[in-house]
């Protein structure tokens, strides 16, 4: 499967991020989900088949769904040649299929994440500090419990090595004030809107991160929402309290990883192939299962 677009008559050279390659053609961006995989901020010599179209597609479908609360950056997909035909001929259908066109905003370097169950560095942060995000939190709660309100836990967006939690209090001196308590808000909304829709088909969306951009002062939703790479996503049908979850999204890597004695610094391991085809298969299961169509 390709990981970089090579075969393109594009204008400018392409930035090249741990698993998308952007291309800046003036007033847009084309955006390039490739199928390489992070784990722990690592890239994996392991791609994981169909990834970027799973993610695209799937992003897209989101920000359509959802454009009633934020406005988003998406303009076309790389398959539709008439819209992108303006700014780029010829991309391959492999690369086309992973290819996002979309509005050029400045983004906010805050990572918007909202939790609305216990799991993963929330639960970690619990059990041995009883708070969440920084803030106290009842005692008792278990292992992927609800929480009674999703909370708030913005981190900082790193260009290089590890996001880093931080408070409220900060997110407001880095972006200042208004901006963060807008961006708080609309990530509660999106969160709310996403989860109760995908209840209705079967899926928990137990927490996820959101990432927004400035555009001519209006702010728009840009990098990917909802998907398995951005998104923990548990069967609903199995879910319960007081234990792990088995994962729909790239947990299930991690989960993998966890238990390789990898020190989860580079270079990371190769992936065993039927840990990729179970990954794959998730990927495109959560795609078909939200929006009741198979992966085109």
């Amino acid at each position: 499967m390709p990981t970089a677009l090579t075969e393109t008559n594009l204008p400018r050279p392409a930035r090249r991020g741990k698993v998308r390659d952007i291309y800046d053609l003036g007033d847009t961006l084309l955006l390039i989900s490739t199928d390489r995989l992070s784990a722990f901020d690592v890239v994996l010599p392991t791609g994981i088949p169909e990834r970027g179209v799973v993610l695209n597609e799937l992003s897209r479908f989101w920000f359509q769904r959802l454009s009633g609360i934020v406005p988003h950056h998406f303009l076309a997909m790389g398959v539709d040649t008439p819209r992108v035909a303006p700014y780029v001929a010829d991309l391959p259908m492999e690369v086309a299929r992973r290819a996002m066109l979309v509005k050029k905003a400045e983004p906010v370097l805050v990572e918007c994440i909202v939790r609305g169950y216990l799991a993963g560095s929330g639960w970690a942060e619990y059990r041995k500090h009883g708070t969440i995000g920084g803030r106290a939190a009842p005692d008792g709660l278990q292992e992927s419990q609800r929480l009674e309100t999703p909370l708030f836990t913005p981190t900082t967006k790193a260009a290089e090595g590890h996001d880093e939690l931080i408070t409220m209090e900060q997110t407001e001196e880095l972006i200042g004030r208004d901006l963060a308590r807008r961006l708080e808000r609309l990530s509660q909304e999106l969160y709310a809107a996403g989860h109760e829709y995908a209840l209705g088909q079967g899926i928990i969306i137990a927490d996820t991160k959101f990432e927004f951009g400035l555009l001519d002062g209006e702010v728009l939703l840009i990098d990917e929402a909802l998907t398995p790479d951005s998104s923990r996503f548990w069967d609903a049908k199995t879910y319960g309290p007081g234990r792990a979850q088995d994962p729909l999204d790239k947990q299930f890597v991690r989960d993998y990883l966890d238990g390789t004695g990898w020190n989860k610094e580079p270079p990371g391991p190769e992936l065993p192939p039927e840990i990729v085809q179970q990954t794959a298969r998730r990927y495109r299961d959560v795609y078909q299962r939200l929006t009741g169509a198979p992966l085109p």
